[in-house]
């Protein structure tokens, strides 16, 4: 019953995630489990954000370091971190992140354009803003986030 009454409304749920003191969030439809960091095989020649590769159950997962992706410093990994395995058309790719936060429903028209701060780049990667308690939620595009086959991987 919740579920019909989120579509009604036409609200969304996100999953919210900490990189740094930053808070942003991705649909949930997107994301298909949370995993705690595995330490990931490094592949040649590779975009710096990209860490590599891990095995998830016989199929190779990229890893890219979020922070590094969005254009902050390179996070060092450890047992605290998280992976976000989300999906977007037929790619599948593991999100590094400092932490998962928790779950939202935010109506579409509580979610706000990103603001003109000049940069091309920022917009690209960041769909809208929310502002949800004292906090400023950014609301990732992942299909920006992810590398394209041909453009980034060489």
């Amino acid at each position: 019953m919740a579920d019909m009454e989120l579509k009604a409304s036409g609200a969304r749920e996100y999953i919210t995630f900490r990189i740094g003191a930053q808070y942003y969030c991705i649909d949930i439809m997107s994301v298909r489990e949370i995993r705690g960091w595995t330490p990931a095989t490094q592949l040649p020649r590779a975009p710096g954000f990209v860490r590599g590769v891990i095995n998830l159950r016989g199929v190779v997962l990229p890893i890219i370091d979020l922070a590094d992706r969005l254009g902050f410093d390179p996070t060092e990994p450890t047992a605290r971190h998280v992976i976000i395995v989300a999906q977007t058309g037929r790619q599948v790719v593991g999100l590094l992140v400092d932490a998962v936060s928790d779950i939202i429903n935010m109506p579409a028209e509580k979610v706000q354009p990103t603001p003109d701060v000049g940069s091309e780049a920022a917009r690209a990667f960041v769909l809208g803003v929310m502002a949800i308690d004292d906090r400023m939620i950014s609301l990732i595009a992942l299909e920006s986030v992810m590398p394209t086959l041909a453009g980034e991987a060489a």
